[in-house]
């Protein structure tokens, strides 16, 4: 059994305090704790990710990494494997709000069309009654199930507020339309909820897909996320289905088009100016500090930080 240092506690203690972390966030921490830059050893990056998942595998946690759905911003967040009575402890929701987020969550993950949102109108109207199963509540002398008193009398100031609190921690979030749209703790903590409940998956990447483009043949079940099209449509200048072999349209967007010209006038960093050079060469030692955050992007941590795992407590 291998000992964790202090600086793998650190590293531990920083995502359980903070909450899932961009990729930014906890490279800048990582560098900060070990003085290594992730984008520079990699290798060593990811020998720290995989022993403290070693250890954290004893008590079902999980160190995982993921994509938010309406960016593409890569996240860092440690999970709970287990979903039984004791770990429902855990959270600060009363039972009704579970069951509101709940209703959203479902709303959200079932829509066909993949817009991967809801409206705030139609979030506050999600009916809790829905979400008592048969059998969990008590029986009347008619035999039906009861729906019991906390969620009947849930108002629509506690929908607004837990709706708000949901957003704040992260298992929400607001989209870019304005919308309701599932938070990047949701998509870290209930990846195995939404294989079990049937929710299609991305193409490309193979994780859920929530925010997603559709094959324009009608007829195709296929989704891409947006984030892995306009890769393939990078690599390849254009898309065609995988699966039907039908053109896949892809515009670029405002957005896009101001980062590619940012992009196109920024100067190669593999061909720094002589500037460059002669500030590294006064700067000495300090070189090391000025590569916090700045490292090449590293990619979702592999198989050992992606296992699918059982269902959250959080829907159950």
């Amino acid at each position: 059994m291998a000992v964790l240092d202090w600086k793998h506690q650190a590293l531990i203690q920083a995502l359980l305090t903070r909450g899932p972390l961009t990729e930014k966030e906890f490279h800048s921490i990582f560098t900060g704790v070990t003085g290594l830059n992730p984008g520079g050893h990699p290798e060593r990056f990811n020998d720290y990710l995989l022993m403290i998942n070693k250890e954290l595998s004893f008590v079902q946690f999980d160190l995982r990494a993921c994509r938010d759905q309406y960016t593409g911003q890569v996240y860092y967040g440690v999970t709970n494997n287990v979903s039984d009575e004791q770990s429902k402890l855990g959270t600060k929701y009363s039972a009704p709000q579970i069951a509101f987020f709940k209703g959203i969550v479902e709303a959200i993950a079932h829509d066909r069309e993949g817009q991967g949102s809801t409206s705030n109108i139609d979030a506050l109207n999600v009916r809790l009654e829905n979400q008592v199963l048969s059998g969990s509540g008590s029986q009347s002398q008619d035999g039906y199930t009861q729906v019991p008193a906390a969620f009947r009398n849930f108002t629509m100031t506690q929908k607004e507020k837990t709706l708000s609190e949901l957003v704040q921690d992260k298992w929400l979030c607001h989209a870019e339309d304005g919308k309701i749209g599932i938070g990047v703790r949701s998509i870290l903590d209930l990846r195995s909820w939404f294989r079990i409940a049937g929710i299609p998956s991305c193409e490309v990447c193979n994780e859920t897909g929530l925010k997603v483009k559709l094959c324009p043949n009608e007829g195709c079940t296929v989704r891409i996320h947006s984030y892995c099209l306009k890769t393939k449509f990078s690599q390849r200048g254009e898309v065609e289905c995988p699966s039907c072999g039908t053109q896949w349209p892809y515009q670029v967007t405002k957005r896009e088009s101001m980062e590619q010209e940012y992009e196109a006038r920024a100067p190669s960093q593999s061909q720094p100016s002589q500037g460059s050079k002669r500030k590294r060469q006064r700067s000495g030692q300090n070189s090391g500090a000025d590569t916090v955050g700045h490292g090449s992007q590293v990619s979702v941590v592999g198989s050992s930080t992606r296992r699918i795992t059982r269902s959250s407590a959080h829907l159950r």
